[in-house]
């Protein structure tokens, strides 16, 4: 064979190598970070909280793009009413919510982690999935619903090619693929871009919208016809503000943003003094934030809606019509001009394009920050490329079900937010509840009676919200527990510590030669149960009357939990020498010392089981969930896995 044709193999398999390497980089250093392409707080570039708050703001502010037509064709003429709840609700419910949220979670981990805190075990683990999978949905809709309006934009637009017209899906599709490539390559620091186009953004918006207002106050015609057509179909002032408060969670989209600005409170710049367990100036700026983003957005939603409401016929918000989902612009179009207009396009398009990155960074951070920690993510979920991949995907299938409709996906974005928003009020009233502040934990309470109304009449007016979002929750918990169970005969200890009489009882019986060690499951703790299993090991395992033993007794206090420290007491027990070990699991937690005690003197240690009863199913079962059930053969596998030379392996017996 000649070396060209021996080297062919060689590049064909080159190829595939690399494309792996590719997809997979990253993947070592978020094993030791809170997500995939997160970098250590040290490598963090920290910025004033109003340059931050437009990193959130391109999300958040990105909605005035489409919530004015949403909440005219969703509420009619009682749109600026409708609008007004949703700012009271905004300012009195969900803002001082997200506050204390700052306020309890300021390491970015947001209300999810506040809620994982006030419950233990797998109801803590089983909640997470449960709000990943509509975080997911609340994320995922953005970048869908966000490139459908961006397209809407496009198609819209006097100069865009006729060419373009009835490919809606195509060209949003073409959108979240580029996004998708952004990502792929690489997205560096994004909060320079951002101050730039919410500038821009802004600053045309307010044109569009004082120019409204000044035809308004000019024409005053306009006001009362609108007036008039109000008491016309809703005489009834309480009639009218019940209206208002039915409607109002059709228009929660405008409740969007809050989530996010607490997930980049780490990118806030605090004070000197700040330290991590006590953030005084991160959380002071984060408040601010919010604070701000709420203000402004709370004055141009009720701009905007009053102005669009009275400024554009009915008809024109309409699906198919030229104000639907892009209310702002057909006003841009209508009254300053097509040069203008353009202009006020691009700037939405682009900041639209945006908002979908910020919510794509905002589920690599999120997804990868609970799953790894419990052992819930695939060995390939800790890259970067190949989550972008899968995102950009459903993505894809999300824009195709919903034919890149903006009013189709505002139900499922909704639910997204909503569900969000209220196990922020749930979470807040739990820790404040717990803080002993009764007077300020009935008043969260309130809120988040309010937002769980509000959760409930948007699934049941609109559940395909719902849908998605359970599609998203059994997706996660079907591949969270696959992987749990992929990953059950890792190592999972993280650290051994011993204490200074478990380490003296190690060292006498490694200097003797040898170190034989008796595994047992505590019952009455008494001498008779020792004596027995010594009884056991010297006649049933031939163990030498002359050598040395040492009993380990493994303690579990929450098997939720993955991984963790080994901590390893020594305890003289009717002259017994009992080594205690807090794990989170039996096997793995004493293959974890055997191992350590190998290294660590020398010697290879022997260890002795009995032999579990009962069903072994059942038993791998109890492992899974609860740390216990098969422990012999199960740590004889983590050995076997951690340590693939027989030779070097510790030694397991059974009787």
């Amino acid at each position: 064979m000649t070396p060209t044709t021996e080297a062919a193999p060689a590049r064909r398999l080159a190829g595939p190598r690399r494309l792996r390497a590719w997809l997979l980089a990253g993947a070592e250093q978020a094993q030791q970070h809170s997500g995939p392409h997160a970098q250590p707080a040290e490598e963090h570039h920290l910025h004033p909280w109003w340059r931050v708050m437009c990193l959130t703001g391109v999300d958040y502010f990105s909605t005035l793009g489409y919530q004015p037509g949403i909440a005219a064709l969703a509420a009619g003429a009682v749109s600026p009413i409708a609008t007004a709840v949703l700012v009271l609700v905004t300012l009195v419910g969900a803002l001082p919510v997200y506050r204390q949220v700052a306020r309890d979670s300021p390491h970015g981990e947001g209300s999810i982690a506040m809620l994982e805190k006030e419950l233990s075990w797998w109801k803590g683990k089983v909640l997470v999935l449960v709000l990943l999978g509509f975080a997911c949905t609340d994320f995922l809709i953005t970048i869908t619903l966000s490139g459908a309006d961006a397209t809407a934009h496009i198609l819209e637009n006097p100069y865009a090619p006729h060419a373009l017209e009835g490919h809606q899906i195509a060209v949003t599709l073409v959108l979240l693929a580029l996004l998708g490539g952004v990502f792929l390559r690489g997205f560096t620091e994004a909060v320079g871009i951002a101050v730039v186009l919410v500038v821009i953004y802004l600053s045309l918006n307010a044109v569009v919208v004082v120019d409204a207002l000044i035809k308004i106050a000019s024409h005053p015609h306009l006001f009362s016809d609108w007036h008039a057509l109000l008491v016309n179909e809703h005489p009834d002032p309480l009639a009218l503000i019940g209206f208002a408060l039915i409607v109002f969670p059709k228009l929660a989209l405008g409740l969007s943003g809050f989530e996010t600005g607490v997930a980049v409170m780490p990118l806030v710049r605090g004070d000197p003094g700040d330290s991590e367990a006590n953030p005084v100036g991160r959380i002071r700026g984060a408040r601010k934030l919010l604070t701000t983003a709420a203000a402004i957005m709370a004055v141009f939603l009720i701009t905007s809606s009053l102005s669009t409401t009275l400024l554009i016929p009915e008809k024109e918000f309409e699906p198919g019509g030229p104000a639907n989902g892009r209310a702002l612009a057909y006003l841009a179009h209508e009254q300053l001009g097509a040069a203008f207009g353009t202009v006020y396009d691009v700037s939405t398009i682009l900041i639209l394009w945006f908002a979908g990155a910020s919510a794509m960074a905002g589920l690599l951070n999120l997804v990868p920050r609970y799953l790894p920690r419990y052992g819930m993510a695939p060995t390939w979920a800790r890259a970067v490329r190949p989550l972008v991949i899968v995102f950009t995907l459903i993505g894809f299938v999300v824009t195709i079900v919903f034919r890149a409709s903006v009013d189709k996906q505002g139900g499922a974005y909704a639910t997204g937010v909503l569900v969000l928003i209220t196990s922020a009020a749930l979470a807040v009233t739990l820790s404040t509840l717990r803080r002993g502040r009764r007077r300020l934990a009935i008043a969260f309470g309130a809120i988040a009676v309010v937002f769980v109304y509000t959760t409930i009449a948007n699934i049941i007016e609109r559940p395909d919200g719902l849908i998605i979002g359970s599609i998203f929750i059994i997706a996660i918990i079907v591949v969270s527990f696959s992987s749990r169970v992929a990953r059950s005969f890792e190592l999972r200890v993280t650290g051994v510590r011993l204490d200074p009489l478990a380490e003296r009882w190690v060292r006498e019986s490694a200097e003797a030669g040898s170190l034989h060690l008796v595994a047992n499951e505590l019952d009455a703790g008494d001498a008779a149960e020792y004596a027995d299993k010594v009884r056991k090991a010297r006649q049933e395992l031939f163990v030498p009357d002359d050598v040395p033993l040492l009993f380990l007794e493994v303690s579990i206090p929450d098997s939720s939990e993955f991984e963790g420290e080994l901590d390893v007491c020594g305890e003289d027990r009717h002259g017994y020498r009992i080594l205690r070990l807090t794990s989170t699991s039996v096997p793995n937690a004493i293959a974890a010392l055997l191992l350590h005690l190998r290294d660590t003197t020398g010697v290879r240690p022997n260890v002795y089981f009995e032999w579990s009863e009962g069903n072994p199913i059942v038993n791998f079962l109890r492992f899974l969930f609860f740390g216990a059930g098969e422990v012999a053969t199960v740590t004889r596998e983590v050995l076997r896995e951690a340590e693939p030379d027989p030779d070097h392996r510790p030694f397991v017996h059974v009787a």
